[in-house]
């Protein structure tokens, strides 16, 4: 684990893995329910937490290095549901690059339970775990200059489904009709850390 200041009110810590981000963000949201950690915002990435509006950022950090994260509990929020049409325009080099079927790819796909690790890119866009290591794929050589909204997409070792239209140089396999971010609607994201999310296929 590596602290780095971020400006005189917060920080910035590296760990080594997407799970050891999971954990670190899991317990850091749960020092702050508890009240032992007084922190505005706690924003999850790929292997970095950032902490922002901490009194004493300093202090944090010692404390963080000098102990030992425990592993992120089981979740028990509810699965969100996300009804997909195995219809994307990359399916088939998905299932060349997996040496399986269209179909299978579905199967697989569809039979993960994921959790969204953390959020970025674009309002509404979660970066999904939970497919084993063996699945993940590159992304496309070029990248294209518009991705329809609701485009269900892997790069990586993630999952993502686009919110919007947008340039994205992900592999896409699907389409759904799910709203992933509307700003008449609290929260206004549909998916945020920590929440399970399992793909249905449909007709």
């Amino acid at each position: 684990m590596r602290t780095l200041p971020v400006g005189d009110r917060a920080l910035l810590v590296e760990v080594s893995s997407g799970e050891e981000a999971q954990a670190l963000h899991a317990e850091l949201v749960r020092r702050r329910a508890e009240g032992s950690l007084s922190v505005r915002e706690i924003v999850p990435a790929a292997r970095t937490v950032l902490l922002d509006g901490l009194t004493d950022p300093a202090r944090l950090a010692a404390e963080l290095t000098a102990s030992e994260v425990p592993p992120a509990p089981s979740r028990a929020r509810e699965v969100i549901e996300l009804p997909v049409r195995y219809d994307g325009p990359d399916l088939a080099d998905v299932a060349a690059h997996w040496g399986v079927s269209c179909r299978e790819v579905a199967r697989i796909h569809s039979g993960t339970e994921f959790t969204v690790a953390f959020c970025g890119f674009a309002p509404g866009f979660g970066y999904l775990t939970g497919l084993p290591a063996r699945y993940d794929v590159p992304r496309r050589a070029t990248p294209r200059t518009a991705v329809p909204a609701g485009s269900v997409a892997l790069a990586g070792p993630y999952t993502g489904v686009y919110p919007r239209s947008s340039p994205g140089g992900w592999q896409l396999i699907g389409t759904t009709d799910a709203v992933l971010w509307d700003h008449a609607r609290v929260p206004a994201a549909l998916l945020s850390p920590g929440t399970r999310v399992r793909f249905v296929g449909a007709a």
